[in-house]
């Protein structure tokens, strides 16, 4: 059955790519990005062609939100089916050199994005009882890597954030899901390092790391059988498609480097602690 999507930033990466997978296999697909008209025009049209509703959206701006989510429920009627909460940011490098600048705009994407958009979106789909959000968070979200450790941050707590709705909702009927994608050739790690790259200089021989495990990324992506960020979108298809009730909390993309193991490690401490306050029924989503 065809479904309503809403996709946050889809110029490029995961998110260009998840909406064109889920327009190509019969889904109304409204696409979201910023500029629109001006630096992602590009990508914008060629949404558009494929027959994908773009919609001007800032995840930092309040207004930009509201106003999106207020267009999309003009066209659609009050429809909505799937969000999907891909926006993100990231800076890397030895985390002294990252500005507290860069440090909020990594947060306000990553985390304070997603509660900008739900707080939108969720009065609609909990008067419909019914719906999926769905959270692209990270396998840094469980395990640490040196010198991406800030973004890690940002994706632990979209792990804390996701929990937390999907037991506040579980009894509305609305399913929500997180996404674990492992490292992908996006353009996610082209974007800038620290901008206190001074302070680098202190580190001696630890500041040549990043640019080892950047070589050692690169290499990854260009070996024989290289991670395919289409993975994250045909995984995403399979959620969408599976009934409500039968979803998994999380999802695992792409190489974990121990983030499964992690997962499986900490669910039964997680439904422990559940019973434990006594709110074990909000562990499962009550369906139609």
């Amino acid at each position: 059955m065809s479904k309503t999507v809403l996709v946050t930033g889809t110029s490029s990466g995961f998110g260009k790519d998840i909406a064109l997978t889920l327009a190509h296999a019969g889904h109304r697909v409204f696409g979201t990005m910023r500029g629109v008209n001006s630096k992602h025009s590009g990508p914008a049209k060629e949404l558009q062609a494929a027959g994908i509703e773009v919609i001007e959206l800032d995840v930092t701006k309040d207004a930009s939100v509201d106003n999106a989510i207020d267009s999309l429920f003009s066209n659609t009627g009050g429809k909505l089916d799937v969000v999907i909460n891909n926006a993100g940011a990231l800076f890397n490098g030895i985390s002294e050199t990252i500005t507290s600048e860069q440090t909020l705009q990594m947060f306000d994407v990553n985390v304070v994005g997603i509660q900008r958009v739900l707080r939108a979106v969720l009065p609609n789909l909990r008067k419909n009882k019914d719906g999926l959000v769905i959270n692209v968070g990270s396998i840094l979200g469980r395990v640490t890597i040196p010198f991406m450790g800030l973004y890690g941050a940002s994706k632990f707590a979209v792990e804390a954030l996701t929990d937390s709705y999907r037991y506040e909702l579980s009894q509305l009927g609305v399913d929500v899901v997180l996404v674990q994608p492992g490292p992908y050739p996006t353009n996610l790690y082209s974007e800038v390092a620290g901008d206190d790259a001074t302070r680098a200089n202190e580190y001696g021989p630890v500041a040549e790391i990043p640019k080892a495990f950047g070589e050692f990324l690169s290499n990854l992506f260009s070996s024989h059988g290289a991670p395919d960020p289409h993975d994250v979108s045909t995984g995403i298809l399979r959620l969408i498609e599976t009934p409500a009730g039968h979803r998994p909390a999380r999802l695992v993309v792409g190489l974990p480097f121990g983030a499964d193991a992690a997962n499986a490690a900490i669910e039964p401490i997680q439904n422990q602690l559940i019973e434990g306050v006594q709110m074990e029924g909000l562990k499962v989503l009550k369906t139609a």
